[in-house]
């Protein structure tokens, strides 16, 4: 399964985003991508496996992943993060619908200051890369916010619940991953 995904080793996606340097510490090696992930999962930081599959997942499929992720926590957010969640859920299910880009797009506006406000400005920055591409500015890759927003949930997670929430998450995030590359692959022998 492994070979199928977007980036076969750690070293592939360091070289094809470079900004995964600004969020990880960890250098990349020749491992496969999933076993470099579980490795960060079981080493000094495993927050970085969050990171890593931040980067690994196609974007669209990491802003569905992050919100998942959040969705396990909705008791732990407010009422403003759960309706960017419901955004983000519509926009995933729906982006090229005029509704959906223009509520992601106002939501991703706003400062991420929860984690849901960071997934929605992934999405947001997904939805108008073109378009800052366009003015010159180069933004951080949508996997930044994903990140964020993943991180800052988990950071309301108990001390004691949170390194098996993070291990879901990764776990969730590694499965995304090969079932994005089946899809990938299904899509290119049509």
């Amino acid at each position: 399964m492994a070979n199928g995904l977007r980036f076969k080793t750690a070293r592939h996606l360091f070289m094809a985003c470079p900004a995964v340097t600004r969020d990880m510490t960890a250098l990349p090696t020749e491992q496969a991508s999933i076993e470099f992930c579980r490795d960060l999962l079981c080493g000094r930081t495993p927050e970085e496996a969050i990171t890593f599959c931040a980067y690994l997942l196609p974007e669209r499929a990491a802003v569905w992943w992050a919100h998942e992720c959040l969705n396990h926590l909705t008791e732990l957010l407010d009422g403003k993060d759960r309706e960017l969640l419901a955004l983000v859920r519509d926009w995933v299910s729906e982006p090229d619908s005029p509704h959906h880009r223009a509520a992601v797009s106002k939501a991703a506006a706003m400062p991420p200051t929860t984690p849901a406000a960071w997934i929605a400005l992934a999405a947001g920055w997904h939805d108008n890369a073109s378009a800052m591409d366009a003015t010159g500015l180069r933004p951080l890759p949508a996997a930044h916010a994903v990140n964020a927003g993943v991180l800052a949930g988990l950071a309301r997670v108990a001390l004691a619940d949170r390194f098996s929430v993070l291990s879901a998450f990764v776990e969730m995030g590694i499965q995304m991953a090969e079932i994005e590359a089946l899809r990938q692959s299904a899509d290119a022998s049509y």
